[in-house]
């Protein structure tokens, strides 16, 4: 039997594809192994948000070579559409397959033979306009379900578009039996993702022979799906978060109380700039309109620190914004320049030794709000669904609204949905629970 070993870069919706590409290997006859072990083939899904693409993907090309010299090395995803020569050119890749071929990869292995120069099957971004449902599955105990893709938004400092498309969806219909078929394989959990996830359902207007869907119809259905103890939302623009959707979640059973907004600056100068759709007073009252119906959701923001132009007046605006939100945890990165946008262009660069200041900052920041979020709720009765890490001698799990806790490991917890005391913080953030009942939840 051939083996084959996965290496994922990047978000939740490249898990959810690597997990898909891999289920089409077993059941064509390959083994799956860890990416440290022997194999015959290794397949990498590239990112094209990491700063060093280039250097990553080359040191786990050569990590993978190392202990299979011989084994045919396969790069996929956003950087293999970026940029597929550049890939090529790294000594011991052998396929770089596009946005339109990473699902067909099958169909370009023949002898497993390594090549003097690497083979390269992509298209324009303008052919990758139909979708490709997918989802990860025994990876982790949550699942991530993908039912978007793509975007139409072209931001000005993002190359995410160029690599994936234009915004598509599944239909809910799809997304509905994928969903249904995780339920069966005793996942807690599903974690909704796409790269403009509340754009869901834009793509039927476009091919006019599907009814018009939108975010909100799917959070409906899918909040029917039998099964399913919990529906996270992994990310979703402002302007996308429709007050709707908040009260849905608000009253339902299985949406949890966790958003994750992107703001990307406090700054309305810098928004603009970014051709952000829309500007800082709209993200606060998301912020508020959220808080008021559930006190305890937990909210997470992305930030940009360092775009063209940001001054120190416009950052500050950005960290007192951020500090004066009722926020929980922050996900900071420091703007870097990519090629084919138009944010390269723009004058008034900011120094990286500012940039990197400017980040330390928010992750400051970020770390004292999310304390206090997990202050706020010591004392609390949650159900937490636990992982299946053993890190010496710990478990740990996340309640509903994203808390993340520690306990001593027992097997007999993983994947159970377990009623906890939030007792304490330990050095390492997480908090320390007392488990309630012997009897399990789920």
């Amino acid at each position: 039997m051939k083996k084959v070993a996965f290496h994922t870069l990047g978000c939740k919706l490249n898990f959810s594809e690597t997990s898909t590409i891999a289920r089409l290997f077993q059941e064509n006859g390959y083994q799956k192994v860890d990416f440290t072990q022997p194999s015959d083939v290794y397949v990498i899904n590239t990112c094209s948000v990491t700063a060093n693409a280039d250097k990553e993907c080359k040191q786990i090309v050569k990590s993978a070579l190392n202990v299979s010299p011989d084994a045919y090395v396969v790069v996929v995803g956003c950087y293999a559409q970026l940029k597929p020569e550049e890939i090529a050119n790294i000594e011991g890749v052998d396929l770089v397959l596009g946005a339109s071929e990473k699902f067909k990869l099958l169909n370009y292995l023949e002898d497993l033979q390594k090549k003097s120069k690497a083979e390269i099957y992509s298209c324009e971004i303008e052919e990758a306009n139909f979708f490709v449902d997918a989802y990860s599955f025994g990876d982790r105990t949550r699942v991530f379900l993908k039912v978007q893709d793509g975007c139409d938004y072209n931001c000005s400092f993002c190359t995410i578009p160029l690599a994936r498309g234009s915004s598509r969806s599944d239909s809910i219909e799809n997304a509905v039996k994928n969903a249904r078929n995780i339920a069966r394989e005793d996942v807690k959990e599903i974690v909704l993702t796409g790269v403009n996830l509340g754009d869901f359902g834009n793509n039927a207007s476009k091919e006019g022979n599907r009814k018009q869907e939108t975010f909100y119809d799917l959070v409906q259905e899918l909040d029917k799906v039998e099964g399913i103890e919990r529906f996270r939302i992994s990310s979703i623009e402002p302007n996308l978060l429709k007050d709707e959707t908040i009260t849905y979640v608000s009253q339902s059973q299985r949406f949890v109380p966790h958003f994750h907004i992107p703001l990307q600056s406090g700054s309305n100068k810098i928004l603009k700039a970014m051709r952000r759709r829309y500007l800082r007073e709209l993200y606060a009252d998301r912020v508020s309109k959220i808080k008021a119906q559930m006190p305890h959701c937990c909210i997470g923001v992305d930030v940009i620190v360092g775009f063209p132009g940001e001054t120190e007046e416009d950052f500050l605006e950005t960290y007192n914004f951020l500090n004066g939100l009722d926020i929980s945890y922050l996900h900071v990165f420091t703007y870097s320049e990519r090629d084919n946008t138009d944010a390269i262009t723009h004058p008034n660069v900011v120094p990286v030794a500012i940039r990197k200041k400017r980040n330390k900052m928010l992750r400051i920041l970020s770390a004292k709000k999310l304390r206090s979020f997990y202050e706020q709720h010591l004392g609390q009765t949650r159900t937490v669904l636990f992982e299946a890490d053993n890190k010496e001698g710990f478990m740990h799990g996340f309640t509903d609204n994203y808390i993340k806790v520690k306990t001593p490991y027992n097997k007999a917890l993983i994947n159970q949905l377990q009623e906890v005391t939030l007792t304490a913080l330990d050095a390492d953030g997480c908090v320390l629970i007392d488990i309630l009942i012997n009897e399990f939840v789920s």
